[in-house]
């Protein structure tokens, strides 16, 4: 086993046989201006590039939504993995092998990396073991029901569809492959019988894999043949690979659509024949949140690869009502959300099968922003024909309005319910007014990515000095960074490592995302990069006036800790040598001043 100084090695020579330009450039298309790479951001969806890649201090930096980081942290946040996952993967791509080292929390790493290894292979040999199943001559109910439902031999093969046909040959073959029963019943793939006898947790089923973004199968989702008073469908029970709030059906495939580029919203649908049937129609961009209602996880998870979903449920309105409580959680992750009016009582599935992709295509250009749908689902309910369900109509609708921020969306769709309700906008608004607001959600802690709500003067001149020490500017050679005194705790940690790195012969701004939160104010900082914010006399002279206004804050602050100081001394002589000590401080402060044409 090595030791934790020599995998410190290690990573940096990962990081050195993985050109950061060429490694991100395998998931997106850069475009070189001058010293820099630029792209499209894979973290949020837009349409100019904001990503810069900075192959010399080998770091990028998006400066829509502020995430910063080295190739390490970019593969850890494109692919939704750990730290030990992350060096894995570059290391492989490498063609390194990564070593043990004698760290308690690396060797628990690598332990759990060891049993993710052994399960997540495990799973790749099940699925292989139903695929065969299905062609193997005896499974011909599951190749029934496969026809009935209309599904091609390649689309089955692109999802790599199986069949169970026993509780026993699942546990045979993996033992016979050298899991152990222990692997079997901890991948999810088993189960005990109450005699502790280990059976397919599937048996008898049609199999249908659940693989994650990086291809791996992490679970399994089977539907009954024959009805039953068992569930239709039954998925694996979450495991070390498996976390049902957290993925996504079929976005292995989506993710290779944004590769290619094409991309530009996600269909969302409850199940995983919804999301089969509309992939072979050619909508290849449809996910399935697999019955469950959305979390933040999944909504995050979809945010990585477009910014615009629509909500393709089936046509049950009353259902649809409930789940669209749910949709919320998109709307607060910065989606936006259209809502697909499906005909009543039909899934996606049925759509495409009694209407052809054609009549699912008509269905998607009805789509509709959350709130109108709201408000036609509230429609649906009530008979307004009677005057006592036309109040409870209006009701509930303004309660739905209420949330209703944009003065003039607020002016249409009253204006609507006006025309479908017969009372005066005047009335209604008057209503509105009066109308409570639903008690919000305890929101959750801001991340360190959050923005400051303010951002104070010094806090602006401390983020520029240190962006253009941490950059290396000319101008900010001579800078003695010892001597500056920062508020911030984070400046102060970024300021230190300067200083490390100009007495060790160079400063590697990446470097910095080994130590600290690249979301936090190293983004801040980071942001200053930009155009021509650090370049020309322009920027020298801000610099200099940025160095004057930290003395001034520091001077500031010596100056009241002075002043609290005197009504306490003890003696007149302390007074007399505080009052000195304060005239000195505002004899600099006005000389600084008059270096930044009179203002701290």
């Amino acid at each position: 086993m090595t030791g934790k100084s020599e995998f410190t090695e290690f990573v940096r020579v990962l990081k050195e046989k993985n050109d950061i330009i060429e490694v991100i450039g395998s998931y997106v298309k850069l475009e070189r201006r001058g010293y820099q790479y630029w792209a499209c951001c894979p973290f949020h969806h837009e349409k100019t590039p904001s990503f810069a890649i900075n192959g010399a201090d080998k770091f990028y930096h998006c400066f829509g939504c502020g995430r910063s980081g080295d190739v390490i942290t970019f593969i850890k946040e494109y692919e939704n993995v750990d730290f030990m996952q992350a060096v894995q993967l570059l290391a492989a791509r490498a063609g390194l092998e990564v070593p043990a080292y004698d760290d308690r929390a690396a060797e628990e790493a690598a332990a759990k990396k060891k049993k993710r290894d052994r399960l997540s292979a495990l799973m790749k040999t099940a699925a292989r073991f139903y695929l065969n199943n299905l062609y193997s001559g005896r499974a011909a109910e599951h190749l029934d029901y496969i026809a009935k439902r209309g599904l091609t031999s390649p689309v089955l093969r692109k999802f790599g569809i199986g069949a169970s046909l026993d509780y026993a040959g699942l546990p045979a073959h993996l033992l016979a492959n050298g899991f152990t029963p222990e692997e079997c019943v901890e991948s999810g793939a088993c189960t005990r019988t109450e005699e502790g006898r280990l059976i397919d947790a599937e048996g008898g089923r049609l199999i249908i894999p659940i693989i994650d973004q990086l291809d791996d199968v992490i679970a399994f989702g089977g539907r009954v043949m024959k009805p039953t008073d068992r569930a239709k469908y039954k998925n694996t029970r979450e495991t070390v690979l498996f976390n049902k709030s957290k993925t996504l059906f079929n976005i292995n495939l989506v993710k290779k659509e944004k590769r290619l580029g094409n991309l530009s919203n996600l269909i969302m649908v409850e199940g995983y024949m919804d999301t089969i049937s509309l992939y072979q129609a050619g909508f290849h961009n449809v996910v399935a949140s697999m019955g469950t209602s959305l979390t933040k996880e999944q909504a995050r998870l979809a945010k990585r690869y477009t910014d615009n979903v629509l909500i393709s449920y089936d046509g049950d309105f009353a259902g649809q009502h409930a789940n669209l409580r749910g949709l919320d959680i998109l709307k607060d992750e910065g989606i936006k959300v259209r809502v697909v009016p499906m005909p009543e009582g039909l899934d996606p599935d049925d759509v495409v099968r009694q209407m052809g992709p054609e009549g699912y295509r008509d269905c998607l250009e009805k789509a509709m922003p959350l709130i109108d749908f709201r408000l036609l689902s509230v429609r649906r309910k009530y008979d307004l024909s009677d005057p006592y369900a036309r109040r409870d109509f209006v009701k509930e609708s303004l309660e739905v309005l209420k949330e209703v921020e944009s003065a003039a969306e607020r002016e249409e769709l009253l204006a609507r319910l006006s025309a479908s309700s017969g009372i005066s906008q005047t009335a209604l608004l008057r209503d509105l007014e009066q109308t409570p607001s639903k008690p919000q959600q305890p929101s959750e802690p801001v991340r360190p990515s959050a923005k400051r709500e303010t951002v104070t003067g010094g806090m602006r001149a401390a983020r520029f000095v240190l962006a253009a020490c941490l950059l290396s500017k000319p101008y900010a050679a001579a800078c003695d960074l010892a001597s500056v005194e920062f508020a911030d705790e984070e400046h102060r940690a970024i300021a230190a490592y300067i200083l490390r790195g100009r007495a060790e012969g160079g400063v590697r701004p990446a470097g910095l995302f080994d130590l600290m939160d690249p979301d936090g104010e190293l983004s801040e900082v980071l942001n200053l990069d930009y155009g021509d914010n650090l370049e020309g006399p322009v920027a020298e002279k801000y610099f200099q006036d940025s160095l004057a206004s930290l003395e001034i804050s520091s001077l500031l602050s010596k100056k009241a800790e002075a002043a609290a100081r005197f009504d306490s001394a003890g003696s007149d002589e302390e007074r007399t040598e505080i009052l000195r000590q304060i005239d000195e401080y505002n004899k600099k402060i006005n000389r600084m001043k008059k270096t930044i044409g009179g203002k701290a």
